[in-house]
């Protein structure tokens, strides 16, 4: 294990300035080549004390934005298309890549790391999607999965896009169709 000292806040590690042990891989591939840490060496930590103040400032700045990017990206509805099977099952996936994309289209800067997703996505629908913008900022936006863009806004508007389901609703529309003729003819 290894010492290193947090120059941001680290989700599930710790607090800009906190002492926290590391392994050592994880240390060298990550924390520090994306400078998020130092290691804690008498001399890094001096230095940390020194830009401690500044390190601060800027963590509330880019806070700042982050909060204002989330206040105009929550909740909001992305529409990534692809291929799908009968049942909804997608030829493939959607991945953070893919709705990072689709965000980025919109016109808001998000890059692939910072969308969270648990697993790909592998089925049409609505599927909320947790969005990091800053370490202590993060959102829920949704990723609406379609085969097209006329399904997407059916999906949208809660409307079911399954085969199955859409003959079940075209047969009731006809059959209330079908009631309303009946109705008039035998008032007529």
């Amino acid at each position: 294990m290894v010492d290193v000292v947090l120059l941001e806040r680290v989700e599930h590690l710790g607090q800009m300035g906190q002492v926290v042990k590391v392994k050592p891989g994880y240390a060298r591939n990550f924390l520090l080549p994306q400078r998020k840490a130092l290691r804690a060496t008498k001399e890094n930590m001096a230095q940390f004390e020194t830009q401690r103040v500044q390190l601060e400032a800027t963590n509330l700045r880019l806070k700042g934005e982050a909060e204002q990017v989330a206040t105009k990206l929550e909740g909001l509805t992305f529409v990534v298309l692809r291929q799908a099977g009968e049942t909804g099952q997608l030829y493939g996936s959607v991945t953070g890549r893919d709705v990072a994309d689709a965000i980025s289209e919109a016109g808001f800067t998000v890059e692939r790391r910072q969308v969270s997703l648990e697993s790909p996505i592998k089925t049409l629908g609505l599927h909320p999607v947790k969005v990091r913008l800053h370490p202590e900022v993060a959102i829920l936006v949704t990723a609406n999965i379609a085969q097209s863009a006329d399904e997407a806004e059916a999906q949208a508007k809660g409307l079911s896009t399954k085969p199955d389901d859409m003959a079940d609703e075209a047969a009731e529309d006809e059959l209330v169709d079908e009631a309303i003729a009946d109705e008039e003819a035998v008032t007529e």
